[in-house]
């Protein structure tokens, strides 16, 4: 099973056909610019399409702090994604609290622990929106 940089790696270099499906469910790559160092890093997150936009999912496994990308993406909302060999650039939100309930259940239906990594921690875990921009490729 791929994780981390590797995951990204194979990912990048099959356009998806290694990555996209994992653990029985489908990652996205999302790339954030680093809101201190100004440098590229890009994340493999499990996502699901609402629409036309993409949604992610802030947990870092219940972790009391949010993860370094949500950080970014908050700083830096521009960010691009890609989904299989589908490229483009992204602006980031955060989910709303009126449309989060419904977006929490579409992900939670397709990877449950998300509602585990909430009981473990305080932090209200955020879910994410990705509203493509523009292609890349």
């Amino acid at each position: 099973m791929l994780f981390g940089k590797e995951h990204v790696q194979r990912y990048q270099q099959t356009d998806g056909a290694e990555g996209h499906d994992w653990n029985g469910t489908t990652t996205l790559l999302l790339t954030t610019t680093g809101r201190k160092s100004g440098e590229k890093y890009t994340t493999p997150l499990i996502y699901q399409q609402q629409g036309d936009d993409y949604v992610v999912v802030a947990s870092k496994g219940g972790d009391p702090r949010h993860p370094e990308w949500y950080l970014n993406l908050q700083a830096d909302p521009a960010v691009e994604v890609q989904v299989k060999d589908r490229k483009f650039k992204a602006r980031a939100r955060t989910a709303k609290p009126d449309e989060k309930p419904e977006l929490w259940g579409v992900m939670t239906r397709v990877w449950p622990d998300y509602d585990n990594y909430q009981t473990k921690t305080d932090r209200e875990i955020p879910v994410v929106v990705l509203e493509p921009v523009e292609p890349l490729n």
